[in-house]
């Protein structure tokens, strides 16, 4: 008997939702034409059903217009250095403060500026702006001579050509770099426009330290009710599981943890309906898990020596019950190098190779929530214990016939 043909149209809207809601957590930005014109107009599609959904359950808002689909994410915490803007080519090295400086100031150039420019001229600007006196007494100066300047300058191009705020006439960054030639691009303003994802304009900030202005800047609407209060628990909550790849009971408020003990069914039923991401509740806290392992930026295992390495690491901090000193951290990839180093490359074998990958595998493992850095090293976090190794267990014909006994004995009762 085949299904109801309403129901199939159910089931095929149900999937297609999933997906544009899955794209926009992937993707928060997209642009009408361009590598994901297939995605925005999914997401266009079904604009009304995904803004309800983001409104109500995150807080988080969805602007859909004819030319791009921003949602304006917001963080469940704002102190977690994990996550890093990172460069957009195949090598992903994360952004350093003067790369973020680098990048708030292109933003303010191409604001002012017209809708096509050149490199150079970008460069010329960010050059004025960054000799403002408030940057200078926070030690921060370009002058853009430098090759290591021109990088960076470099890679803010490039994340602004990946979000969609710059589009390539012709030349390249490379040749800037190299100080041999220039590169033109389409400011394309609407997308630019849409990038900040505030609550308040910066221009109205009138805190003085960095805590306090990244809390006005973030501020949600004032909490003056019961309901109020249980709508941004809702919010917080959410987004953490949204975002974080474990969320531990022992980090939250405890308006949090009860709220979530209370709603626990109705908020993982409504994250896996939209999204497809599966819940796996542990005594110690929740992690959203996606069976098609798409939606991180952060992955664990990786292919590669660094893989290899992070993945045998894990295995040696899961058994180790505590705290790790990066020295003893070192001493075992000198091991490891011993037993693997016909699978590593040429480099990863090298003497004095070890710092580097213990800080690579460190940092992967404590995005991914599964250690936690402390005065004493590496602490293995409870996530940690899916990679620990057990005893090897020798099983005999004898052996599988006893346990297959007890099991029909256990289900006959």
């Amino acid at each position: 008997m085949t299904a109801p043909a309403s129901d199939a149209s159910a089931g095929r809207h149900a999937a297609d939702l999933q997906r544009a809601g899955r794209v926009l957590l992937k993707e928060p930005l997209l642009r009408a034409g361009g590598r994901h014109a297939d995605e925005f107009r999914l997401v266009r599609r079904h604009a009304a059903e995904l803004r309800e959904w983001f409104d109500r359950n995150t807080g988080w808002q969805l602007h859909v217009d004819a030319e791009a689909a921003r949602l304006r994410k917001a963080p469940g915490t704002h102190d977690d250095p994990t996550h890093p803007a990172r460069e957009a080519t195949r090598a992903a090295v994360p952004f350093t403060r003067r790369r973020y400086v680098l990048f708030c100031l292109a933003l303010a150039a191409l604001e002012r500026g017209e809708t096509q420019t050149a490199l150079g001229r970008l460069a010329e600007q960010v050059v004025l702006d960054a000799a403002d006196p408030h940057l200078a007494a926070a030690g921060i100066a370009f002058t853009l001579e430098r090759r290591d300047e021109r990088l960076d300058l470099a890679a803010v191009v490039r994340l602004l050509l990946h979000l969609g705020v710059l589009r390539r006439v012709a030349g390249d960054e490379d040749a800037y770099v190299g100080g041999a030639g220039d590169a033109l691009y389409d400011v394309e303003r609407r997308v630019l426009a849409g990038l900040l994802a505030a609550r308040h304009g910066p221009s109205l900030i009138d805190a003085e330290g960095f805590a306090e202005r990244l809390a006005e800047l973030t501020a949600e609407t004032a909490l003056d009710s019961d309901e109020m209060r249980s709508r941004a628990i809702r919010w917080s909550v959410t987004r953490r599981l949204l975002d974080d790849p474990v969320l531990y009971y022992d980090e939250m408020t405890g308006p949090e943890l009860a709220y979530l003990t209370r709603q626990r069914g109705f908020i993982l039923a409504r994250i896996t309906e939209l999204t497809g991401l599966v819940p796996e509740v542990r005594a110690e806290g929740i992690a959203m898990v996606d069976p098609h392992d798409d939606l991180t930026d952060v992955r664990m295992p990786e292919q590669g020596t660094r893989g290899h390495v992070t993945l045998l690491l894990a295995e040696h901090l899961a058994a180790a019950g505590g705290p790790v000193s990066r020295a003893v951290l070192r001493r075992r990839v000198r091991e490891l190098a011993a037993e693997h180093g016909a699978f590593w490359s040429r480099a990863a074998k090298e003497p004095g190779s070890e710092p580097e990958l213990v800080e690579q595998a460190v940092t992967r493992l404590a995005a991914l929530k599964l250690v936690s850095l402390t005065p004493d090293g590496v602490a293995p976090r409870p996530a940690l214990a899916r990679y620990a190794v057990g005893e090897p267990v020798v099983r005999t014909a004898t052996t599988h016939v006893k346990e297959t006994h007890a099991q029909e004995r256990q289900e006959q009762r």
